[in-house]
């Protein structure tokens, strides 16, 4: 079940940055910025790598993993 809270802070969280953002769940690869991609993939229980690559990276990572922790879903943050 998707955690619609947590879909739409991560993408409005994930657009404020010029940053490519893409979470990663076994062979997916979607965009946070996108909330259809969220609501397709996002799911309690599922652990996830956030990968995170451009100008404002390293904001855009301490942000986005303190939302995750909010909403209590499990990500791993790749460096």
């Amino acid at each position: 079940m998707s955690n619609n809270a947590a879909i739409v802070e991560l993408s409005q969280t994930a657009n404020k940055y010029r940053s490519s953002i893409v979470l990663q769940t076994e062979n997916k690869y979607i965009d946070v910025k996108s909330i259809l991609g969220l609501f397709t993939t996002l799911v309690g229980g599922h652990s996830y790598e956030l990968h995170v690559h451009g100008p404002d990276a390293d904001e855009a990572k301490k942000e986005l993993a303190s939302v995750f922790a909010k909403h209590n879903l499990n990500v791993t943050i790749v460096e």
